[in-house]
């Protein structure tokens, strides 16, 4: 990457400091492990975002997009690329009856709780996914019974060529932990979702039960990227890792969780290469012990480099 080009580039697009270089990703991630990204850049419209993203196709340069790095584990080496990053600067949230039209980079929390002091149901079940509306979108994030795909009415990407796009619900093709948009590489900029009315009081009461079974159950007072994989058919994976012997199993700072051994666990120091090499024997135990492949629902940033 010619940094210095690219810095040019960026700097003719965007005001002093909305691109940095070297960017922390611990600081940026839930894991709170990973080393520098070459460039950062956080939009502030869908039009920057679109900007950025064809200047980086323009000059060759290599791009990942991410939200609040709630499913991301960055190698400790860090990013060869520009990081762009759809959280807090591009989450505006709007209501139109009964719809509501939000910001790939809004957080679900904050989704959730607009939309229960708007009495509108549908996303509590969202409450406590620590991720954006644009990861959710991406992979149908869900919970508690709920997906995204049951709310969700058109989402509003940018194609891989730069083409501005609305995916209905048909197209998004939206299911377990899948959609079209992640399949073909769009980027996700906002959502129309479609909820329904009810009284502000029953959807506050529906949220607070879901975020204490969440406390209760999972291991929340420590870094992590959330599940850590995939639900295969037929199974619970915190079930096939307590059976395979591997809760509270670490590696260096890494560990399975205690609480909830579908969790890996930055429990203190860990490092990226503590983390997938704990993912890596977790998959080995249980393909031997239950004869089942665990695919990791983390993304895992800068290790084929």
């Amino acid at each position: 990457m010619d940094r210095v080009l690219l810095k040019g580039a960026l700097a003719e697009l965007f005001d002093e400091g909305a691109a940095r270089f070297d960017a922390s990703m611990a600081e940026l991630t839930t894991f709170r492990i990973g080393g520098p990204a070459d460039v950062l850049v956080e939009p502030r419209t869908a039009g920057e975002a679109r900007v950025v993203l064809e200047a980086c196709r323009r000059l060759g340069v290599a791009v990942r997009v991410m939200g609040l790095g709630s499913d991301v584990l960055v190698a400790d080496e860090g990013l060869r690329c520009v990081v762009v990053r759809i959280a807090e600067s591009l989450s505006q949230v709007e209501v139109d009856g009964e719809r509501m039209h939000v910001e790939a980079g809004a957080s679900n929390a904050d989704v959730a709780r607009r939309a229960c002091e708007e009495g509108l149901a549908g996303y509590e079940f969202a409450c406590g996914i620590p991720g954006t509306v644009g990861g959710a979108a991406i992979m149908n994030a869900g919970a508690y019974g709920g997906e995204f795909k049951d709310v969700a009415e058109s989402v509003r990407c940018l194609t891989p060529e730069g083409e501005l796009v609305d995916v209905d619900a048909e197209r998004a093709q939206w299911s377990y932990r899948h959609s079209m948009m992640g399949e073909a590489g769009f980027v996700v900029l906002g959502a129309t979702l479609r909820l329904a009315p009810d009284d502000p009081r029953a959807i506050r009461e529906r949220m607070d039960d879901l975020a204490r079974r969440r406390a209760e159950k999972q291991p929340l007072e420590l870094p992590s990227a959330g599940s850590t994989f995939k639900r295969p058919a037929g199974f619970f994976v915190g079930q096939l890792v307590q059976e395979a012997g591997l809760r509270g199993y670490r590696v260096g700072g890494a560990q399975v969780s205690e609480k909830h051994t579908g969790f890996v666990v930055n429990a203190g120091d860990a490092t990226a290469a503590d983390v997938r090499r704990l993912i890596a024997d977790v998959q080995e135990r249980v393909r031997a012990s239950a004869g089942v492949d665990l695919e990791p629902e983390v993304r895992m940033w800068g290790f084929e480099e």
